[in-house]
């Protein structure tokens, strides 16, 4: 029998339940959202070490759950920006891991979310180093030690050692020298767009210039997206804001390259240029998706001309002022 009351019982019981909920959620998102002085999720899990719970490693053979990841550049630079702000937002707040980490956690545990909360700031070393040596390399000067000096071996040991590591990450959790291409390449990407912008964010509303926003990940699958994805070609059509870097970097080090290459044989300089010639070579040879995006694709995820002429106007201005900067300073 339909009872009007009971209808009625229902509806308020559910009503409280609702609200009770919604009253539940809002309670925890204040003390969550906004304990740490961020309104971005992905980085409070941390939340739960500072209230006495341990962390164990966990890595069953069988997968414990199944996801979804971004499979293009526009919502992978979306994301990413959108962490590095939240991260470099702690940072700055009186809950940095170094300074609040090592009161409720273990000194290694203070390092692991340490790596984490100033991770963005990777965007400054690389932008130096993936421009001021390039820079130099293309008139001559030479910024590291030259190939038969014993201090170049400190270089070339930090290198490798560097690269080795990753590589045996890489390898040992199932993956190939591919995925670790392809790891090497997305980090360089994040640094130099996504850390910028997010780090750039985050100071912004730290100094009250911008509101707290949060940007949500696009979660509709295209299928010409899969397709490139599938094909292990990048999709760049996203916004010129997050491209041009990209872009502009790319061509700084082609110029760079073969610039520099061709000085270095002229003036039989090349044991004196070797590292920066190599730098701008590994840095090139990772872009070479952004080369073949510019030249040689035609269908939809290619870099549209559009991009890539503001790219090579802004890399232009930036030689020739930082060559005019150069020679005044070494009058």
């Amino acid at each position: 029998m339909f009872s009007p009351c009971s209808s009625i019982r229902t509806s308020v019981t559910l009503d409280s339940k609702c609200g009770v909920m919604l009253m539940f959620k809002f309670h925890i998102w204040l003390q969550v959202g906004f304990l740490y002085f961020s309104v971005v999720e992905d980085y409070f899990t941390g939340l739960v070490n500072l209230k006495g719970w341990k962390s164990v490693y966990c890595d069953p053979v069988r997968p414990a759950f199944l996801g979804v990841g971004t499979t293009n550049l526009n919502d992978v630079l979306v994301q990413s920006t959108r962490w590095s702000s939240g991260s470099v937002e702690v940072t700055l707040s009186r809950f940095c891991p170094l300074i609040y980490g090592p009161k409720k956690m273990s000194a290694l545990q203070t390092m692991c979310y340490g790596e984490l909360a100033f991770l963005p700031f990777y965007f400054l070393p690389l932008w130096c180093f993936a421009t001021i040596p390039q820079l130099c390399l293309l008139n001559g000067i030479a910024v590291y030690p030259e190939a038969s000096n014993w201090f170049f071996m400190v270089f070339l040991f930090v290198f490798l050692s560097s690269l080795s590591k990753h590589i045996q990450e890489v390898l040992s959790t199932g993956g190939s020298m591919r995925s670790w291409i392809n790891e090497q390449r997305i980090w360089m990407i994040k640094s130099v767009t996504c850390h910028l912008y997010g780090s750039l964010d985050a100071i912004m509303k730290r100094l009250g210039m911008r509101e707290a926003k949060f940007m949500t990940t696009n979660k509709v699958i295209d299928d010409e997206q899969t397709r490139l994805y599938q094909t292990g070609k990048i999709d760049f059509h996203t916004s010129i804001m997050l491209l041009a870097p990209l872009v502009i970097l790319t061509i700084i080090n082609v110029v760079s390259f073969v610039g520099g290459v061709t000085r270095a044989m002229v003036a039989r300089k090349f044991s004196d240029m070797f590292i920066q010639v190599f730098l701008s070579l590994f840095i090139v040879t990772m872009g070479y998706p952004v080369i073949e995006g510019m030249i040689l694709r035609k269908d939809k995820g290619r870099i549209l001309p559009s991009v890539t002429i503001l790219s090579v106007l802004v890399s232009t201005i930036f030689l020739s002022l930082g060559s005019l900067v150069l020679s005044v300073l070494l009058k």
